[in-house]
């Protein structure tokens, strides 16, 4: 079994920042891409941001310029660094990896989500 932490959530003023961290633990033999989505009241979940094992990340139109993806492959965890931030952004942030528990078996694990909220 696989499961991801995520941490760093939080209020903040517009024009903050925050850094949101996702630690991936248990039967891990590698993970592929990983990637943050997050999900506003009465909207559907979006991608914010992916980064592939050799570090090509890819960014929503909105955060450009703003956000940054990053990870750790030894600590099996990635980051995403939040900075102008907007009251727009306000929403829980989810975190993702596609994760291999061995040489055939692969499955998407999330995490359970955490709050940000940009006030204005």
């Amino acid at each position: 079994q696989v499961q991801l932490v995520e941490s760093g959530g939080g209020l903040v003023q517009a024009g903050g920042s925050l850094r949101l961290s996702c630690a991936a633990s248990g039967s891990i033999f590698s993970i592929n891409d990983m990637g943050w989505y997050r999900q506003a009241p009465g909207k559907q979940r979006e991608l914010v941001a992916t980064i592939t094992s050799g570090g090509s990340t890819n960014y929503v139109d909105s955060v450009k310029g703003r956000f940054t993806i990053s990870r750790d492959n030894a600590e099996n965890t990635v980051y995403l660094q939040m900075n102008s931030l907007k009251p727009e952004d306000t929403a829980v942030y989810y975190c993702n990896a596609d994760v291999r528990t061995g040489l055939v078996y692969r499955q998407v694990y999330w995490g359970q989500g955490t709050q940000v909220t940009v006030s204005s």
